[in-house]
């Protein structure tokens, strides 16, 4: 079986624990950026034999470095939703297919066939910056929901029509934190049957806020019982999702470390918080394990939340809130 496909394939912790083993060694071998970083922190990659031995590549390189396997063809370059250029991360991605493969299945996992919901999309700063890759990926569920699916405007009394022709149907409301909380405050609705989603945070427009208290306005205006998230990021191509308080599960084939604040090499107790590592194996031409800027922290079921970000980085779009 091809390493692709054996990803999609994970069915138990023996089996994440090979192919990861299998990703890293051709990462390492094929990845120039990745190994000149392992072999910078001295690490033995022959005597690596747990997925939790594994270095995770700091993100900022994605924004200096050209992450991929040498000599790949690059299918798109994905850019991250930064203030300028200068400070977008790019993901240089060789298969869209593979992409496409882990969303999608991703999102059956949580949600079944995109075909059974109306998929709305409220995402205008997304659309107005281009190079996104949740917007490749909204763009894909999109077409394979309901005839109904489409992006929506950010105009109320629109918004507000279009919510009472649909009240008695399946949809899910796939909108930027901001966006979402500039309808709530315009009026309230009857959302009781929909999903409602949230994903990217403030994205400069607005004073970010603790999720909790966004879910709470949010739960109140749109008169549902809780607020999805998704969590993903420009540099990943495998996704996250939350049906409710910010917390967090993963597909087979992705998963979450928390990492000590003064040391990165040492990993935290469930319930405590610390940086975010990501090993999303789908990420298998790139880099499939990433120490993020993110901090949070996991339960005893790998399950996890997302409760701010280091002080030093800069403000972007993958569903990040201010520390609780």
């Amino acid at each position: 079986m091809s390493l692709p496909k054996k990803i999609f394939e994970i069915k138990n912790e023996t089996e994440f624990n090979s192919v990861a083993l299998e990703v890293f060694n051709f990462q390492y071998t094929h990845s120039k950026i990745y190994k000149n970083y392992v072999d910078l922190v001295k690490t033995n990659s022959s005597k690596i034999s747990h997925w939790k031995e594994i270095p995770f590549l700091p993100i900022q390189f994605f924004k200096s470095k050209k992450v991929i396997s040498h000599n790949l063809f690059i299918e798109k370059t994905f850019k991250s939703s930064g203030t300028t250029n200068k400070s977008r991360s790019q993901h240089h991605v060789h298969s869209l297919g593979l992409y496409e493969k882990s969303f999608i299945n991703g999102f059956k996992k949580f949600y079944n066939v995109p075909k059974d919901w109306t998929i709305l999309a409220l995402l205008p700063s997304y659309l107005e910056q281009g190079d996104s890759s949740l917007i490749y990926m909204i763009n894909d569920l999109i077409k394979k929901g309901n005839s109904k699916s489409r992006y929506i405007d950010l105009d109320f009394e629109k918004f507000k029509t279009l919510s009472n022709e649909l009240k008695n149907e399946k949809v899910l409301l796939v909108g930027v934190s901001y966006a979402l909380l500039e309808m709530a405050e315009k009026g309230s609705l009857d959302l009781k049957n929909w999903t409602v989603m949230e994903t990217g945070g403030m994205k400069g427009r607005r004073k970010e806020i603790i999720r909790k208290e966004l879910h709470k306005k949010l739960v109140t205006s749109f008169n549902v019982e809780t607020i999805h998230s998704e969590y993903g990021m420009t540099e990943l191509l495998s996704q996250a999702y939350s049906n409710g308080n910010g917390i967090f599960s993963t597909p087979p084939w992705m998963k979450v470390l928390i990492r000590d604040f003064e040391d990165p090499f040492n990993y935290k107790n469930n319930f405590s918080s610390g940086g975010v590592n990501i090993i999303d194996l789908a990420n298998i031409y790139s880099c499939s394990f990433i120490e993020t800027q993110d901090i949070g922290k996991k339960n005893e079921k790998n399950e996890f939340e997302i409760l701010g970000r280091f002080d030093n980085s800069e403000v972007r779009g993958c569903n990040l809130l201010s520390f609780n």
